[in-house]
């Protein structure tokens, strides 16, 4: 350890050379960018920091900030784990960061409307047909549909990392129902209560615009006809795991929380019902998943969805955001082909790289899967939050096999990747009651209207808190920090 590192605070801080640390150089020396901010913690001592930490559990606690983990036989509500301790962006890295998520959603908003319509990335044979066509997030309902706008993707979420190269890669984008941006405004909240002080050393970004850019998103994609669109957002209920995030941006946009049984659909409208009435709804901001949407379209055993939606939505009478049919895109495997996507529908090269990619339904990609599974990150290609990771330097002899046999059985649902190394933060561990290197990711938010696009700047850093572990996920045990980005 440098003697750099000699605040109290970080006085037990092992700085391993071999792992990129996004406070400290290999030799100890804190990177310019985290001077400030390290000599202001450095002034607390461990047990400041301690008391500082349980006011933030408590305002977590206080204000529902919650989530839900599904396990085999239960299913628990904890408290969002945050570390005080910030990460820092400064402006030149965000600028890429930024342009590249936005080339991203720009290039898969394209690919849905072909995929939908033309097809000519199909027939100009830069991605195989039985890509989509096998894919079960492809929706046949949605084909010829033109989603109003223009828009498919309004709201994503772009999972980026940092490698040990100090480059960032994109390990896989998300567009269904991208969660988390709830926590990056509550993450600032609760670090400006308990250490307010902090702010005025450094000229971040605020975080507390997404709402507002939200809504503006939501009324730009509007029926044709409608002057005021009225705006909900509809949740599966309280049991939900993101249950906490769907009430907070419902009240930070000002609209309507609402379920399924709150709503009716009527001559191919839809109506929130109230105690003054039926209100008609134009804009529905839905985190449902596609199958419970409607049960008479999709699973007719759904109740959390409300019978008559999707053809009201293929009449143009409500705007669903995101638009039914997006999985299709976030798939895992045809991540693998989004160099080519953002070439082809935008003739520019990826701001932001790929990890490189093996796709199991490839003969020869199979076989060197098979082969080096214990150097390699298997995933599935349809889940999310983290479930069904396979970590190959992580498993037993008997646990590579049960793996290659589960990939050998549906090589179409099976991607893998190496093994990246993500970049370390100093995290404040409970256990031991000091800080500790932890391997971080990155979740930004892009929205995409009808001429009008964002992006937030400062996004989700999720916290791997288990020592050495790579997945970030809060379903797997993860927590966050608040992420600031420096105006220039």
């Amino acid at each position: 350890m440098s003697s750099e590192i000699k605040k109290p605070i970080f006085s037990s801080y092992m700085n391993d050379p071999n792992l990129f640390d996004e406070v400290f150089e290999a030799q100890g020396k804190t990177k310019n960018v985290y001077q400030k901010l390290f000599d202001l913690y450095g002034d607390h001592s461990i047990q400041d920091y301690v008391q500082l930490n349980n006011k933030a559990k408590s305002s977590f606690f206080n204000q529902g900030i919650t989530f839900q983990v599904y396990g085999d036989h239960d299913t628990k509500e904890k408290i969002f784990p945050f570390d005080l301790f910030p990460r820092i962006i400064d402006s030149d890295e965000w600028e890429i960061i930024e342009r590249g998520a936005i080339q991203r959603s720009k290039a898969l908003n394209l690919f849905l409307w072909d995929i939908y319509h033309d097809k000519k990335i199909i027939k100009d044979g830069i991605v195989p047909l039985d890509l989509i066509s096998s894919s079960a997030n492809y929706l046949h309902q949605m084909i010829g549909v033109d989603p109003p706008g223009g828009i498919y993707n309004h709201i994503s979420g772009t999972d980026i990392i940092k490698h040990s190269d100090g480059q960032y890669y994109v390990l896989e984008d998300n567009i269904r129902c991208p969660s988390g941006v709830s926590y990056v405004i509550c993450n600032r909240t609760a670090l400006k209560r308990a250490l307010f002080g902090v702010f005025n050393h450094y000229k971040t970004h605020t975080v507390t615009n997404y709402a507002e850019n939200l809504l503006e998103i939501l009324e730009s994609v509007k029926p044709k006809g409608v002057d005021v669109p009225n705006c909900v957002v509809i949740t599966p209920g309280m049991y939900n795991s993101a249950f906490y995030e769907h009430s907070y941006l419902a009240k930070a946009m000002g609209v309507e929380l609402v379920e399924g049984r709150d709503l009716f659909v009527e001559n191919d409208f839809v109506y929130m019902k109230t105690i003054r009435g039926p209100i008609k709804v134009d804009v529905i901001y839905r985190r449902v998943d596609d199958q419970f949407l409607d049960p008479l379209e999709f699973r007719a055993d759904s109740s959390l969805g409300v019978p008559g939606l999707f053809a009201a939505y293929l009449k143009g009478n409500v705007c669903l955001a995101n638009a039914p049919g997006t999985g299709v895109a976030d798939d895992k495997a045809v991540y693998t082909y989004m160099p080519q996507i953002i070439k082809y529908y935008l003739n520019e090269e990826p701001i932001l790289n790929n990890v490189h990619t093996y796709h199991c339904s490839r003969p020869d990609e199979l076989k060197y899967v098979l082969e080096h599974i214990h150097e390699l990150v298997v995933k599935p290609v349809d889940e999310a939050g983290g479930y069904g990771i396979s970590i190959g330097n992580k498993l037993t002899k008997e646990e590579i096999k049960t793996v290659q046999q589960q990939i050998k059985e549906h090589p179409r649902k099976y991607i893998a990747q190496p093994i990246m190394s993500l970049s370390v933060h100093p995290t404040y561990i409970d256990d031991s009651e000091s800080f500790e290197q932890r391997h971080v990711d990155l979740r930004t938010f892009t929205l995409l209207g009808n001429k009008k696009e964002f992006v937030l700047k400062g996004g989700l850093s999720r916290v791997a808190l288990k020592k050495g572990n790579l997945v970030v996920n809060s379903s797997q045990g993860g927590g966050s920090k608040d992420t600031w980005v420096l105006k220039k």
